[in-house]
């Protein structure tokens, strides 16, 4: 057991990259995905145990990851609208600071695209950058925990909003 768990530490470590980069779309801010990244590689070593060998690791590491951050984002709710119940004088949480530029994006259009897909909201940056990773439908599917069929309309909408959104930034 302890091997299978070294092996998939060793071997995650390929994907921290796409981890975070990925983390850093879905937060919208550096520090928070960093955060995010380091939690699902906690969670991921502690569920070593249940990964399937011969399965898409990188895949399940996903997964992980977007749990992590639908769960972060869960609590902060409930813990806000606590605060609200307690304290009528809630301090609002800022957005993060719109940093909107990736290494990986080098094209001239590269802040247009980057800002219409930051601007989706998140079902749809969510299967956007699971599908520019690379994964294959059944495999989003798998991250995403719905059917391929599922992952194919919304990826379709996605695609569409996207499309309309750079149409907008056409001069």
């Amino acid at each position: 057991m302890a091997g299978g768990a070294d092996e998939v530490a060793r071997q995650a470590l390929a994907h921290a990259d796409a981890l975070y980069n990925f983390a850093r779309w879905l937060a919208r801010d550096a520090v928070e995905a960093e955060d995010l990244v380091q939690e699902a590689y906690a969670r991921a070593l502690a569920g070593a145990g249940q990964f399937q060998p011969g399965s898409n690791l990188k895949a399940w590491l996903f997964r992980i990851l977007r749990n992590v951050f639908i769960d972060r984002r869960r609590r902060a709710q409930r813990e806000a609208e606590y605060a609200e119940h307690v304290e009528a004088d809630v301090e609002s949480q800022e957005p993060a600071a719109g940093e909107l530029k990736l290494a990986q994006i080098r094209a001239l259009v590269a802040e247009d695209v980057t800002a219409a897909v930051q601007a989706l909201p998140e079902p749809h940056r969510t299967v956007i950058l699971l599908d520019v990773e690379g994964l294959t439908e059944s495999e989003v599917a798998g991250v995403l925990g719905c059917a391929p069929g599922t992952v194919k309309s919304r990826l379709s909408r996605a695609r569409a909003v996207l499309r309309d959104r750079l149409a907008a930034y056409r001069p």
